[in-house]
């Protein structure tokens, strides 16, 4: 599996809540580093430490895939192919 699929594959609940929260930290810590205001150096250099983190956070937490899921999607999808010259209601 490439990295494209694993980005659009299924990802499990766990993971899409730290995806969250590292897009969250990456967010605060952002307008922290890109204030127009003059901040204490350490504030800046903390910011610019959760932004790498919450980006690392969030990568990682899109490409962890649900495998259970993954199946089910599968199935349905193959089920979905060998059902599509199947005559529907109606028509024949």
């Amino acid at each position: 599996m490439n990295v494209v699929e694993r980005a659009k594959a299924p990802t499990p609940k766990f993971f899409r809540v730290l995806r969250t929260v590292g897009l969250a930290l990456l967010a605060v810590s952002g307008s922290i580093v890109a204030a127009p205001v003059a901040l204490p150096t350490i504030i800046v250099t903390v910011a610019g430490y959760a932004a790498v983190a919450g980006t690392v956070l969030s990568a990682v937490s899109q490409v962890t895939v649900d495998d259970d899921a993954k199946r089910e999607h599968e199935i349905v999808k193959r089920l979905e192919e060998e059902n599509k010259y199947l005559p529907r209601d109606g028509i024949k």
